[in-house]
């Protein structure tokens, strides 16, 4: 079981941003699958993936279920390891 360090989400006029930690991301198809997966979840306006930091960032008009978030990452085939500081 990882450790989650849970840290604020900011939210300004576009929504609520949360960033999240993720590994097993390696390229573009990568960034593309967990951005499909992500995106799917309600309220999620965005989400930007990066492969080389590992970082996930979503934007949603609601306050996100971490438990939701990692279960989509999980469809994707990568793991959330908790909320980026």
């Amino acid at each position: 079981m990882t450790s989650e360090t849970p840290t604020e989400s900011r939210q300004s006029a576009d929504g609520i941003t949360t960033a999240y930690t993720v590994t097993g991301m390696t390229c573009g198809h990568c960034e593309g699958a967990v951005t499909e997966e992500v995106s799917a979840l309600d309220s999620v306006t965005s989400v930007k993936a990066k492969a080389a930091s590992g970082q996930v960032t979503v934007v949603s008009t609601a306050a996100l279920d971490d438990e939701a978030v990692r279960a989509a990452i999980d469809e994707a085939g990568y793991e959330l390891t908790g909320r980026a500081a």
